[in-house]
């Protein structure tokens, strides 16, 4: 049972012509079949069956909530109560969730069915979604390919139809590279748009909960639903969360600002620069003005991202100590062996790669030259991006430099991995609204994305543009 989108379900669910039990007993079989690709770590079958029924009551009784029929993944570093949660992680590994994350809650509140946790990278750090301790996930479209990372699973959970929409992470790009790679919308808000409480954090200025779909209006049901203040999470705007209505197209013509730097790096795929100064070009044609903008800080992006995410990393990973909480190592004979032996046997090598980065730039001697200048330089890219969007609508990237690539390269140098992230940090850095959008498929027959970026808090602008640039 594949429906395009949930106002399609919702009508044949009001009208009686099918059960919201069967929907989800369709889900779960499909899911089954598709074991091989490795999504989901845990199928909350018994509980959605559950909802399901209820669901089918409320139709009934005509009581159902805005998000009635809509089945969801959530990425493993969202808790939910009575259920596991592990970030992907060996030290987490049996742990079980002792409240439940604002936005998943929500989520449910609204009568949405949560129908597992999908894997991921481990603690949300990786692009490619082989750092999890269980294993890598397939993309659906290609299973010799990577579905991207680090919500690479959450992603494949919308592309294998598994799932209406899957909630992931994004850090860096990690909703929207992986929604390039596999074909379908990924959505990271303003920072502070959705609240944070009971997701496992990494690095926790970055980290930000956003929907994956393949329907710009099941995004905005999520959004208007997950958004919002949020008196457990201190970082949450106060703002009330968009109401979207229709999301039609701006009235005015747009003015939209490209990088013609980014365009002409090397790295960038040959076909998708093609295609983006074609649609730059379709853009003009229907009365846009496109605004090349000279964006000096393109290579400094991803180091002033990764000393920063690093840095709270190592702060925020401290807690998974074998002593407080997740796994203790049986090998540990008294305190100091237990912190070492439990976070080394615990931790997987990207990880424990990053913690040790954040450690080191944040040590004495050292704070000041890495740590305190990245912030410095992070406050100087978001004064540029406000310039740049205070005289523009929006900004039009890439979201990739390529499509999915291989799974199991062998890499000598692990920090070109790092580059994945090169089209995506900014927006993070910023805290600005950004999303990728499915707009062509390359030779090689994968898709690739799109991604488009606004002022903070104009996430209902962004979702409107983006539907637009997405049908011309």
């Amino acid at each position: 049972m594949k429906y395009t989108c949930l106002a399609d379900l919702q009508a044949e669910l009001k009208a009686g012509s099918v059960k919201m039990i069967d929907v989800v007993n369709a889900h779960i079989e499909r899911i089954e079949q598709h074991a091989d690709l490795n999504i989901f770590l845990e199928v909350f079958a018994g509980d959605a069956r559950e909802r399901a029924t209820v669901v089918d009551q409320k139709f009934q009784h005509g009581s159902a909530g805005k998000l009635a029929g809509m089945i969801i993944s959530i990425k493993d570093n969202m808790c939910y109560k009575g259920h596991g949660v592990s970030a992907s992680s060996k030290i987490l590994e049996g742990f079980e969730s002792l409240y439940t994350a604002t936005a998943v809650q929500r989520l449910i509140d609204e009568d949405a069915i949560i129908i597992g946790r999908t894997n991921c990278d481990e603690f949300a750090m990786g692009s490619s979604n082989e750092n999890s301790a269980f294993g890598s996930v397939k993309n659906p479209l290609n299973h010799k390919l990577s579905p991207g990372g680090s919500s690479g699973g959450a992603a494949a959970s919308v592309a294998a139809d598994l799932c209406h929409v899957a909630l992931g992470s994004d850090t860096g790009g990690s909703i929207r590279q992986p929604a390039s790679f596999t074909g379908i919308i990924g959505h990271k808000p303003t920072y502070g748009r959705v609240s944070r409480y009971g997701l496992i954090a990494y690095a926790s200025s970055f980290d930000q909960i956003g929907p994956f779909a393949k329907d710009m209006s099941d995004i905005a049901r999520v959004m208007e639903v997950m958004g919002g203040a949020d008196p457990m999470d201190s970082t949450c705007s106060l703002k009330a969360a968009d109401e979207h209505g229709d999301l039609s197209a701006p009235e005015d013509k747009l003015k939209i600002a490209y990088f013609p730097d980014v365009l002409d790096r090397d790295g960038l795929d040959p076909e998708i620069k093609t295609h983006i100064q074609g649609k730059l070009e379709e853009l003009k044609a229907a009365g846009h003005e496109l605004n090349p903008i000279e964006f000096p800080y393109i290579d400094s992006l991803v180091p002033i991202y990764y000393i920063l995410t690093t840095a709270e990393a190592s702060s925020n990973l401290a807690r998974y100590d074998g002593v407080h909480m997740g796994y203790r190592s049986e090998n540990a004979t008294d305190l100091e062996s237990t912190y070492k032996k439990s976070r080394t046997e615990g931790f997987g090598e990207e990880v424990k790669r990053r913690i040790m980065l954040g450690t080191f730039v944040l040590s004495s001697g050292y704070y000041d030259a890495y740590y305190g200048k990245a912030q410095k330089a992070r406050n100087l890219i978001r004064q540029k991006t406000d310039e740049i969007l205070a005289e523009n609508d929006a900004i039009l990237l890439p979201t990739s430099p390529h499509t999915a690539f291989p799974l199991d390269q062998e890499l000598t140098d692990p920090t070109v991995m790092y580059l994945e992230d090169i089209f995506t940090v900014q927006a993070n850095i910023a805290g600005n609204p950004a999303i990728s959008i499915p707009t062509g498929k390359h030779s090689n027959g994968m898709p690739f994305g799109i991604q488009l970026m606004t002022n903070r808090f104009e996430d209902d602008k962004l979702l409107r543009i983006a539907k637009m640039v997405s049908e011309s």
